[in-house]
């Protein structure tokens, strides 16, 4: 089955490896899945699958442009207004979620994004598999495994209500701040 290779993968890749020219991840459409030596948070266990992504993203109307390798750089390197991945992380490590910009965009700033960046670097691992259509498998995977991290699709999880409270919290105290420069 093709999820034992996201759940149980032969080989999981780090932020250097990621990040290295040339990238180990292809530049095609497929899932991929996160692994954490150390959990973001103490109810979540190390060492095992706790979130899938998908590129590209399948909308109503379109299909984003977004490949494995940049989506996966991107989660290793970006910023919360950009990865919810990166937003649940910030979220449950504690950094202090501000408004940059014209106030619409969230992030961790430029401390507290290179402060994830590294706990990731030190922390997570991913694996992928090549799939066109990847939106049917990933809907497939959270219906079938315990992924506390995934929210959409997400709601039977046992940890999706403390999940979605934390992010709330965090973007009502970031509204409550002044906009970051």
């Amino acid at each position: 089955m093709e999820a034992t290779a996201l759940v149980s993968p032969d080989r999981l890749w780090p932020a250097q490896e990621v990040l290295a020219r040339p990238s180990p991840v292809p530049a095609t459409a497929g899932v991929y899945g996160w692994h954490f030596d150390q959990p973001p948070h103490p109810d979540l266990d190390a060492g095992r699958l706790l979130y899938v992504g998908i590129a590209p993203r399948h909308m109503a109307n379109r299909t984003s442009t977004q490949n494995l390798r940049k989506r996966v750089r991107y989660h290793y390197r970006g910023n919360a207004a950009g990865s919810t991945l990166r937003f649940t992380l910030g979220c449950l490590l504690g950094l202090e979620l501000r408004r940059v910009g014209s106030g619409k965009r969230m992030t961790f700033g430029e401390t507290g994004e290179a402060t994830l960046s590294q706990w990731m670097a030190e922390n997570a691992r991913v694996c992928w598999i090549e799939r066109n259509e990847p939106w049917n498998l990933e809907s497939e995977l959270i219906s079938q495994f315990d992924l506390p991290l995934n929210l959409d699709q997400n709601r039977h999880n046992a940890f999706h209500s403390r999940l979605k409270e934390l992010r709330a919290q965090a973007r009502k105290r970031a509204r409550d701040l002044p906009i970051s420069s």
